[in-house]
């Protein structure tokens, strides 16, 4: 791929992005330039942002060619985190999905080194027995074709969603989503080496879909994060662990105002890229 589209070099270890690249109103200047075909926004996307969180693979995994063109149109030290299939979240006993998630990464590790976290959503309304979460955990694979991966979960079940679920994934290494979004269960707990968070809250009024202060906010919580500290001003389940080694941060605009997520996401990486 050539370097049109290039931008400055981004803060290491941070990863700041939106969730997909196919939207309607992010076209024609909005986003993307006026007149970029369709075949291109994925490279452009990908050289604008650090990070691009794959929500269509809740609905259904891709064959491996595709995911090894999204790899070649991306650039390098760009990364994907994607959503786990939702055939694999809702089974009723998660403990047996063993094969299904053995496929499910199968494909998508035709991404190789783009591939960053993969996403365990469990939906409101799911109500997770702990002892069949837990055997599930232990089924998700810490390395895929000799490259170390990283798994997030987001529970969204008010009554799973406590000290003890902290616990049992500081066991696995796993990371707890934080969400801003007030219709569900949300948590800044730390555990393993990254963060994973996704921001939820875009308002249309505001051209860079949350406002500069608000901005400037998270600037600082990732500094404190990608330091290895944690957000106390943030809600916790547990105890917070004590300070630990650099973590990497992956945050994602998501939903809301979904038009101004572009424009929230650069904002948010030039004001990291600054300090």
């Amino acid at each position: 791929m050539n370097d049109l589209f290039a931008s400055a070099p981004h803060t290491p270890g941070v990863h700041i992005g939106i969730g997909g690249w196919t939207y309607v109103p992010w076209r024609g200047g909005t986003f993307y330039p006026v007149g970029l075909v369709q075949r291109r926004e994925l490279e452009y996307a990908s050289q604008q942002l650090t990070s691009i969180e794959i929500n269509g693979t809740y609905y259904g995994a891709q064959k491996p060619h595709i995911y090894t063109g999204w790899r070649d149109a991306t650039p390098e030290g760009f990364v994907f985190s994607a959503k786990a299939p939702k055939r694999i979240v809702t089974a009723r006993k998660l403990a047996g999905t063993g094969g299904q998630i053995e496929d499910f990464i199968d494909g998508i590790s035709h991404l190789g080194d783009r591939l960053g976290p993969l996403v365990w959503q469990f939906e409101a309304g799911r109500r997770l027995d702990r002892d069949d979460l837990a055997a599930f955990l232990q089924l998700l694979p810490a390395q895929v074709n000799g490259r170390r991966q990283r798994h997030a979960v987001e529970v969204r079940d008010p009554t799973c969603f406590d000290a003890e679920l902290v616990a049992l994934i500081r066991q696995q290494g796993i990371a707890l989503v934080y969400t801003d979004a007030s219709d569900y269960p949300n948590a800044a707990d730390l555990s393993g080496d990254f963060v994973y968070a996704r921001l939820m809250g875009s308002r249309d009024q505001h051209a860079t879909g949350y406002p500069a202060d608000e901005l400037q906010q998270w600037a600082a919580r990732i500094q404190r994060w990608r330091k290895g500290e944690d957000n106390p001003d943030l809600p916790h389940l547990a105890a917070p662990e004590p300070a630990a080694a650099p973590r990497e941060v992956f945050l994602y605009f998501i939903s809301a105002a979904k038009h101004r997520n572009p424009a929230a996401a650069r904002a948010l990486q030039q004001l990291v890229d600054k300090n």
